[in-house]
């Protein structure tokens, strides 16, 4: 089955929504039928392993196909490259399975536009409700997105995400992108005062959920915000999202300072700037006049969030006594 999986996998980047869901088992739009040409998130053809050998079926179209014959059928350049493989491998030595396993157990890589299906708010009219909620809240828009149904794109860019489309609604669009630039995860932000205001999904489920990897400069200070929107207005600054940043899961450079929420009274922020402290690392603790719960609050009451953190930066025993002043 080697050289079936290794000429799958090339011919995976002609096969719409192109996914391995488990060992010995892919899954893609027909190639054959087309699939559901109403529901572009339809994707119902599967290859599996049958035996010693790959099989195409598709649940839509109900055909059934030996991979060679799929291959054959989309790219016959390519068919021929793989009998050749094929009979010069029938006269080679059985191969050692352990390294086959590590090779065709490697998920693929794939390219593809997330973002396309969207509109970038600088596009947007200013009357927008999505623009004009961002731009009340003085936060820089050139890094973010908008989509009228999110659950539908969604659908599009990580199939079978939601099971259920229905009471779709718009959400700005806060994309996680790596140091080359390429989208490996994202947040939707609801315009509506109820409901989720936020949901994360990662493309890449190995990620680390990190929002700013893609202008951040490691070989300044890198401040650690909690959400992506504070992150915007914090020089050289990047966001938690969700998670729990530190050089286990992403490597921020030798100079990385730790900017909590404003909510001594919150154990779960408290808890983990304690662990920050403990570990000797750089936090922000606010001073007790500012009564502002985040960054964008701070900035909307005219204070300048930038020189608030420059100057209420501790570390070790000193990061201890505020820390201590701060939560009472």
């Amino acid at each position: 089955m080697y050289t079936e999986i290794k000429y799958l996998n090339l011919l995976s980047v002609r096969l719409e929504k192109f996914a391995k869901k488990k060992e010995y088992l892919w899954n893609c739009r027909c190639p054959i039928c087309g699939d559901s040409h109403k529901n572009k998130t339809k994707a119902r053809g599967f290859f599996f392993r049958h035996k010693s050998s790959i099989l195409y079926k598709c649940h839509n179209c109900q055909i059934s196909l030996p991979f060679p014959k799929v291959l054959e059928m989309m790219d016959g350049d390519l068919y021929k490259e793989y009998k050749v493989e094929k009979f010069k491998d029938s006269a080679k030595p059985r191969r050692d399975m352990r390294k086959v396993n590590r090779i065709v157990t490697k998920k693929p890589e794939f390219k593809i536009d997330v973002l396309s299906n969207t509109t970038p708010i600088t596009s947007l009219n200013k009357s927008h409700p999505a623009r004009e909620y961002l731009e009340k809240r003085r936060l820089p828009i050139e890094a973010l997105y908008y989509t009228e149904k999110f659950k539908e794109w969604v659908n599009i860019v990580k199939p079978e995400t939601f099971e259920d489309i229905r009471n779709d609604e718009p959400r700005i669009i806060i994309p996680f992108k790596d140091q080359k630039g390429n989208v490996f995860g994202f947040q939707g932000r609801s315009l509506s005062s109820t409901g989720l205001r936020y949901i994360t999904i990662l493309i890449d489920e190995e990620r680390t959920k990190i929002f700013g990897l893609d202008h951040v400069d490691i070989k300044e200070t890198v401040y650690v915000t909690e959400g992506p929107f504070d992150s915007l207005l914090v020089r050289n600054a990047v966001a938690m999202a969700g998670a729990d940043v530190d050089d286990n899961s992403v490597h921020l450079g030798d100079r990385v300072v730790y900017v909590y929420d404003n909510e001594p009274r919150n154990a779960q922020i408290t808890k983990r700037i304690s662990k920050h402290i403990q570990d000797g690392h750089s936090v922000v603790i606010w001073p007790n006049h500012i009564k502002e719960k985040d960054i964008n609050d701070m900035i909307l009451a005219g204070y300048s969030a930038q020189d608030i953190i420059e100057n209420n930066t501790f570390q070790g025993l000193t990061a201890q006594l505020q820390f201590n002043k701060w939560k009472k």
